[in-house]
């Protein structure tokens, strides 16, 4: 398989393919496009053909092929089918090709007590990619047999392992102050709840305001849209108060927007809606989801990056990189229909 190849498979050009496999921006192509040409490489195989250059580094072909990294959806089984995190692995893999590794493979779910996940790792991959939350003692396990590991995601983790994060914690914030400055202090919260930075954000905001917290304006789901749906209806039926919701991120928030249309209510005219990542649809929705803009693609690039120097022994010492996000206004969220303390 060749660039030519996969150009004549995708139905685009040759120049078009080597820019989305060695650039991690999405100017490189459109998102269509990109995934069509990411689609052919993984089910080919297809490795970067660089040994000119890397022969004059003195390297040979088999030790380059050999380098490889895996990502580990570590949230939940659904994680690769959210886009939030196959964004992220998708920018892993585009950085990762551009420095002639490639993803050799990914889980969606990781026993230590699974023979069979000690050998996929053991002698096979030079790194892992964790991405979304993760327990000590899995971190601990990819740590011991793997050495060279770093994680991902809006929940900073408390271990000393390398880390590049968006604060999900501070981006809940912006979330509500934003609702709270439109008028709102009626706020009802679905995602999910324990160790969650999203969460501790929603219950901070209501003590630093001196609203109370009642557990009736939280649904306690998974972040789905179905459970998203599911906790919308629940919390409509014993709040009729609420004015608006917080969502955990963009997929729950879809589920939240059905929900509340097939209550019979509009947004935002009677309820706002706000939540955290900025997925592609969330501009394409009915209404346009105000959210928070989590740099996803920039995540994936940087951690790869991170993970690789580690690889080669470019620093020792852990690092925890922060990247910035910003409140994307759009048409989910107005002043509440009543305004009451």
């Amino acid at each position: 398989m060749t660039l030519k190849d996969i150009a004549h498979e995708a139905g685009v050009s040759i120049s078009t393919v080597s820019r989305v496999i060695n650039n991690t921006g999405s100017n490189a192509a459109s998102q269509e496009v990109r995934e069509r040409i990411w689609d052919i490489v993984r089910r080919t195989g297809y490795i970067p053909n660089h040994s000119a250059q890397n022969l004059k580094l003195g390297k040979s072909e088999a030790a380059i092929s050999s380098h490889s990294l895996t990502c580990l959806f570590a949230r939940t089984p659904s994680a690769p089918n959210n886009p939030f995190f196959a964004t992220i692995a998708k920018s892993v893999e585009s950085e990762a090709y551009r420095q002639n590794y490639f993803l050799k493979s990914s889980f969606t779910s990781f026993d230590i007590n699974n023979v069979e996940s000690y050998q996929v790792l053991q002698g096979s991959t030079n790194g892992v990619v964790i991405l979304g939350r993760c327990d000590k003692t899995t971190l601990k396990f990819l740590k011991q047999y793997c050495h060279h590991v770093i994680y991902t995601g809006l929940n900073p983790l408390d271990a000393k392992y390398d880390q590049v994060l968006c604060d999900g914690y501070e981006a809940a914030l912006t979330a509500l102050e934003y609702l709270f400055q439109l008028g709102h202090r009626h706020i009802g919260y679905v995602g999910e709840i324990e160790s969650e930075n999203r969460y501790r954000g929603y219950c901070d905001f209501l003590q630093k305001h001196d609203l109370p917290f009642d557990s009736s304006y939280v649904a306690a789901v998974p972040l789905t849209s179905s459970d998203g749906y599911d906790g919308t209806l629940q919390l409509l039926e014993q709040q009729p108060r609420l004015t608006a919701i917080f969502c955990g991120d963009d997929i729950t928030a879809i589920g939240v927007l059905r929900a509340i249309k097939d209550f019979g209510l509009k947004v935002p005219a009677d309820l706002s809606v706000i939540s955290i990542d900025d997925i592609d649809t969330a501009q394409f929705l009915s209404p346009m989801l105000t959210t928070i803009h989590v740099p996803m693609e920039e995540m994936g690039s940087l951690a790869a990056k991170i993970l690789i120097d580690r690889i080669n022994g470019g620093h020792t010492l852990p690092l925890q990189i922060k990247l910035p996000f910003y409140l994307a206004k759009r048409e989910s969220c107005a002043k509440p229909r009543t305004f009451s303390k």
